[in-house]
């Protein structure tokens, strides 16, 4: 186990108050809107040594440390963030928050509705990347950032990365997205839906509004085993899991199961004791909706969205991810590359799969270390 940075701290931050409004890229607004979020290493008097993290669908602010000495695992990117790591806070002022829309204390469909005061459920308003982002600029601004020298994240914190990149092209030195597209493909949206309507069909999903009860905890799991099937690779599942079986009984029987069909259940289970099937739906739509060109021009295009980029970028692709396979990044650093842009690649040579940007740390450490101190 990696020494952590202990304790850490959970902190909340109201950004928006009545009558002030959020403005969402739908149109629609939200107030009041608060955010939760964590901070490791100080800032300087500059307010320009500034990491911003940005946490994939199912994490959140807790990127590093304990809260106290007898927590058994530490933040979901420990073993990046601290001293002498990658992400060095002796160096750097890290800063991690749960996104808009989520269930771990920032605004989401588990927050009161104050016109009703019960939880928003399924009349919370779609989010998108973009408006994910737009909050965390807000919370930026309010600890006195300004200027970031990188925001990282992998996945859909990889998304917000990029529409960091583009949104706000002056406001940081670098970005470092991973196992990532410029736009979602059909295929990712596909397995997205499996997963919605698990949920949906699910009897206890109540049309989204199941508060106070613990809702559709079974259409949950299932989601989370369908998301889980990505995240790994074929040889991984099969050097780990292979045809090893749990018979309860008759080997013939319906009792009987393979042991993946075990871990997956147990994945399922993990993710129903901590997350809300809501905040899942949602965050699921954005990542759907993820596309750099939507809204920015004329055509719509991804490729034309990156002219705007000012920042340097380090994409990382994984060679056995294959919900975001090595193409989709490969697309992206061809184009930035012919729009003069300044961008390196660097590639995960992991079994892993989608998820190695979460184990292979050593690997990472070097990567991104090497990056930031060649800025």
């Amino acid at each position: 186990m990696s020494e952590s940075i202990c304790p850490a701290i959970r902190r909340h931050a109201v950004l928006i108050k009545p009558p002030d409004r959020l403005t969402l890229e739908s149109g629609l607004t939200l107030s009041p809107v608060e955010v939760t979020y964590e901070t490791y290493g100080t800032l300087n008097s500059a307010g320009d040594n500034a990491i911003l993290v940005c946490h994939a669908l199912t994490g959140d602010a807790h990127a590093a440390g304990r809260y106290s000495p007898e927590d058994e695992i530490p933040g979901w990117w420990d073993d990046l963030i601290g001293p002498g790591k990658a992400l060095d806070t002796d160096r750097y002022y890290v800063i991690c928050s749960n996104v808009l829309g989520g269930c771990r204390g920032t605004t989401g469909p588990t927050s009161i509705n104050p016109l009703t005061g019960q939880p928003h459920g399924a009349d919370f308003p779609i989010v998108t990347i973009r408006d994910m982002v737009k909050l965390q600029k807000l919370l930026l601004d309010s600890l006195g950032v300004k200027r970031l020298v990188t925001v990282i994240g992998g996945s859909m914190g990889g998304m917000q990365v990029l529409e960091w990149a583009v949104t706000y092209p002056d406001f940081m030195a670098s970005a470092i997205a991973m196992a990532v597209s410029a736009i979602s493909t059909a295929q990712q949206i596909a397995f997205n839906d499996v997963g919605r309507r698990a949920i949906w069909l699910d009897p206890e999903w109540r049309g989204g509004h199941y508060y106070p009860g613990d809702g559709p905890t079974e259409g949950l799991s299932i989601a989370r085993a369908v998301g889980t099937i990505t995240y790994k690779s074929d040889h991984l599942w099969n050097e780990r899991f292979g045809r090893r079986v749990e018979f309860a009984g008759d080997p013939f029987s319906r009792q009987g199961r393979f042991s993946i069909e075990n871990y997956l259940a147990y994945q399922g289970e993990k993710l129903e004791r901590r997350f809300d099937a809501n905040s899942y739906l949602y965050l699921l739509r954005a990542m759907d909706l993820h596309n750099l060109g939507r809204g920015r021009t004329a055509s719509g295009s991804w490729e034309e969205a990156l002219e705007t980029v000012s920042t340097r970028l380090l994409i990382v692709g994984i060679n056995s991810d294959i919900l975001y396979p090595t193409y989709q990044q490969h697309e992206m650093v061809c184009t930035l590359r012919r729009l003069k842009k300044e961008v390196e690649y660097f590639e995960l040579d992991s079994p892993y799969g989608h998820d190695s940007f979460l184990i292979e740390f050593k690997i990472m450490n070097q990567a991104v270390a090497e990056f930031l101190d060649n800025l």
